[in-house]
This record gives C-alpha cells, sequence and structure tokens, in this order.
C-alpha cells in the first residue's frame, strides 16, 4: 500500500485511508473488550440477540464473500498451476479447510470442558486447549485485521459492510470463548485477540499480497465463519431461537442486496 506514494499518490490521501480504516479496527477492538459488559446478552433475551447476530454473520458469508470468492476462482487456478490442476475449485477447498479446522477447536474445548467437569473442576477448558483456541483465533483475527485495508471490493461502502458483519460475529464469537474459557479469556484471551487485529492492520500497511492469495484468505476466512456461527446455532443446548437467526439474515442479506 505504501508503494502506491513512489507513483505520485497525495500523502493525504494516504492518510484518510489509513484514518478510515483504522476506525473498524478501534470498533472491533472495542467489541472483543466490551463484549462481556452487553446486558442485552443476559438473561431470557441472550438467545435472541445471538441467533439475530449468527443470521446477519452467516448472511454477510452467503451474499457478499463467496460471490467475492467466485470472482477469485480463476486467479487461484492459475496460481496452483498445472500442478494441481485436478482441483477444480481450489478457493472452495481452502473454505473448506477454514471450517474444518475451527471445527476440531471446537470439538477440543467441549471435550476438555467435559473432562474437567467429570474430574469436579471448573467447567471450563484445560489451559493448553485455552492457549490453542487463542492461538488460532489469534490468526482468524488478524487476517480480518488484514482484510480491512485490502479487500476484493474496495471503498467505504465496502468497509462499513465488511466491519459491522465482523462485528456482529465478534459478539457471537466472544460469548463462546467466554463460556469455554470463563476468567482465562477475560484476563489473557481478549487482550490477545485485540492486539491480533491491530497487528494484522500493520501488516497490512506494510505490505499487500497478490489478488490469488488474498482469494486465499477470504476463503479460509468463509469457511471459518461459517463454523464459528453454525457451531452456536445448531446444537439443542444452546436454545438458539430459529426465527431470531432467519431475521438477522434476512434482514442484513436485503441491506447487502440493496446497497
Amino acid at each position: 500500500m505504501f508503494g502506491d506514494l513512489a507513483y505520485g499518490a497525495p500523502v493525504e490521501a494516504m492518510n484518510t485511508t489509513i484514518v478510515v480504516s483504522l476506525l473498524p479496527v478501534v470498533v472491533l477492538a472495542l467489541v472483543h473488550l466490551f463484549a462481556g459488559s452487553m446486558r442485552f446478552l443476559e438473561g431470557t433475551s441472550r438467545s435472541v440477540w445471538l441467533s439475530i447476530a449468527g443470521g446477519v454473520s452467516v448472511a454477510y458469508v452467503f451474499v457478499h464473500l463467496l460471490p467475492d470468492l467466485a470472482e477469485e476462482q480463476e486467479a487461484i487456478r492459475q496460481a496452483v498451476g498445472e500442478t494441481f490442476a485436478f482441483l477444480e475449485y481450489p478457493v472452495y477447498l481452502v473454505a473448506l479447510i477454514g471450517l474444518a479446522a475451527f471445527y476440531g477447536l471446537e470439538r477440543s474445548a467441549k471435550s476438555s470442558r467435559q473432562r474437567r467437569r467429570s474430574a469436579d473442576k471448573e467447567d471450563s477448558a484445560e489451559a493448553g486447549v485455552f492457549w490453542l483456541h487463542v492461538a488460532s483465533f489469534t490468526v482468524y483475527n488478524a487476517l480480518i485485521g488484514y482484510l480491512l485495508l485490502h479487500r476484493e471490493q474496495q471503498g467505504l461502502r465496502s468497509l462499513i459492510l465488511f466491519a459491522f458483519g465482523m462485528g456482529v460475529h465478534f459478539v457471537v464469537n466472544d460469548y463462546w470463548l467466554r463460556e469455554d474459557h470463563k476468567g482465562a479469556y477475560d484476563r489473557i484471551g481478549r487482550w490477545v485477540l485485540v492486539a491480533r487485529i491491530f497487528a494484522g492492520w500493520v501488516v497490512g500497511l506494510i505490505f499487500e499480497v497478490s489478488e490469488a492469495a488474498l482469494g486465499v484468505l477470504f476463503a479460509f476466512l468463509t469457511g471459518s465463519v461459517i463454523m464459528n456461527v453454525l457451531k452456536e446455532e445448531l446444537p439443542e443446548e444452546r436454545k438458539s431461537r430459529f426465527w431470531a437467526f432467519a431475521l438477522g439474515a434476512v434482514l442484513y442479506a436485503g441491506i447487502l442486496l440493496m446497497l
């Protein structure tokens, strides 16, 4: 991105880009820091709001991210070359890898909590699983921080839609990370994730990957978001609300289509 200055791009325009992209980074960081204090997530309304948030996240994936992946398909296919010519749709394979990776994380956290409950310990995951979870979400957050600067569709409208979709998604992620890891997440986890959002954004200021690599990043994020939303909506014990999930999905999909 900074390389554009060598071709005469005004410094003022670059500064504006930095400031505008920094604002959603700060907002997403604040979501991590204060999601646990959101009173509307307490009591009987909790499952309603979380399901609405899940619907919004899924709508963004299917209406916005997946079409972007389709546009990146050819660039990725050319990048992998003849060696992987048997992969007709490599971008969707990467999305599947993202989904499977976070499914494995979810199962490890739930198995760890069950073992600790069986041993009459606190209903939280073991320390090793906590750090594995945090490490994985640091990659996730750094990727989102980077994509705030480098998306398939540029412009203020695209930035707002992406930031809003990810911000709502962070509310869901934060709630269940806190459920799995209790005080450890508040003391350490959320601060690490905040730092990684800024780290990803800073990397985006300095480096810009190829179009094919950008498609791979978007694909992995897409599969991960789908998994992280549906894992909270599908299990019976979550007491999710289908009508709320559908409402969030329909409303945000309508907004995306109109814009």
